[in-house]
């Protein structure tokens, strides 16, 4: 019943949302951001394969579609015209993210002689990496259920686009590093610090695409990403990812769902990551706790950063059945360690609850990230395919 209730909810959620973004309206222009969109694509899919409706079905692939042709493709305010990657129309239509794809921000991207400023370089368009893994595993996803091959090739392209513009000189230990946000065409660095996770992010995600599963393509016929995976493994040496903020412990949880999943499917060597993974996930729980952030009325509070972990949350119950079904590879103390994130679920159930009432999605702290609030409200109550990577 309970399901019956999240699948109407979600239904309504993003119906609206595409109408709102001009997915579904020509009243409407369309508005596409790359994150809200990769969750949106996962949670259409979901709504397929609870309805059986062709109406969703069309719905992903339109987004699809639509977010290659708008985020893909330089900005109307822009001198520049045509796909970022500097292909042909025709070419392009072929490779639609071989030049990675646009956040989607309000303004334009700086110049790369123009003044740092932190407070628009928020606002500012450019590519951010741990978006554009998000429409990786999108794209993955809908290559598995929608049994379209060619959405399995352009995951690959953009990972391979992806690491070669955000790959920066080695550090002095030798190791290469990823930069926080490049500009349009990946010419140069906006942001040049490191994200935290983004290299984790990188290799699970690459990892995801190098497996193939009923639907895809097949990998013989890919391009490789043994260098990708292999570089990416490096950044990971000796790092521990442990935060207090609530979307990034959602982020580790996807993550450590993911590399849960591939080990099933005979990925041994994840396991070192998903026993590190586990353990900050541990770690961190305590620390967004113990700010008694979840306290607070509606108006201080964002509802995305929330939900995203109450989205990772939903990856515990899954990881306990593989744990227990892979006794031979699992060992008891990662069981055990399962067993305690267990006792965090009802935190994730309690942030989508006061989310869902619409009393607390009056205030400006909702209205204002709309989009973004919305669809991942839909994504915790409909979370299987955001957090599948195969099917069965």
């Amino acid at each position: 019943m309970q399901h019956e209730t999240n699948t109407a909810i979600a239904r309504d959620i993003m119906l609206g949302f595409a109408d709102r973004t001009g997915l579904t309206s020509t009243d409407n222009a369309p508005r596409r951001y790359l994150w809200t969109d990769a969750h949106a694509v996962c949670n259409f899919l979901s709504l397929y394969r609870n309805t059986s409706n062709e109406r969703y079905r069309r719905l992903a692939l339109d987004l699809i579609d639509q977010v290659h042709h708008v985020l893909g493709k330089h900005r109307g305010d822009d001198a520049r015209h045509g796909w970022i990657s500097g292909l042909s129309d025709e070419e392009g239509e072929k490779h639609p993210t071989a030049g990675g794809l646009r956040i989607g921000k309000t303004l334009n991207e700086r110049r790369a002689d123009e003044a740092y400023d932190e407070r628009l370089e928020w606002d500012r368009d450019g590519q951010y990496f741990h978006y554009l893994t998000k429409w990786m595993h999108a794209l993955y996803r809908a290559s598995v259920v929608l049994e379209q091959p060619r959405f399995h090739r352009w995951a690959i392209e953009l990972a391979k686009a992806a690491h070669a513009g955000f790959v920066r000189a080695p550090l002095p230990d030798g190791r290469k590093r990823l930069v926080w946000k490049m500009s349009i065409d990946l010419s140069y660095p906006l942001v040049p610090s490191s994200g935290l996770h983004d290299p984790l992010d990188g290799y699970i995600t690459c990892n995801e695409l190098a497996f193939s599963s009923p639907g895809t393509a097949d990998l013989s016929e890919l391009p490789s990403l043994g260098t990708e995976i292999r570089e990416l493994h490096a950044m990971l040496e000796d790092q521990r990812w442990a935060t207090d903020d609530p979307l990034g412990i959602g982020g580790l949880l996807f993550d450590a769902c993911r590399s849960f999943q591939l080990i099933a499917a005979g990925h041994t060597g994840m396991l070192g990551i998903a026993r590190t993974l586990t353990r900050d996930i541990q770690n961190s729980l305590p620390a967004f706790a113990g700010q008694f952030a979840l306290g607070y009325p509606a108006g201080h509070r964002l509802a995305f950063r929330e939900l995203g972990l109450s989205i990772g949350l939903h990856g515990v119950e899954r990881m306990q059945r593989i744990a227990a079904a892979e006794l031979q590879l699992v060992e008891k103390s990662l069981r055990k360690a399962l067993d305690q994130l267990e006792t965090h679920v009802a935190l994730g159930m309690a942030i989508e609850t006061f989310w869902s009432d619409p009393a607390n999605q009056r205030g400006a702290t909702w209205s204002d990230h709309q989009d973004i609030n919305s669809v991942m409200l839909a994504t915790s109550l409909l979370p299987d395919e955001f957090l599948s990577i195969f099917d069965g």
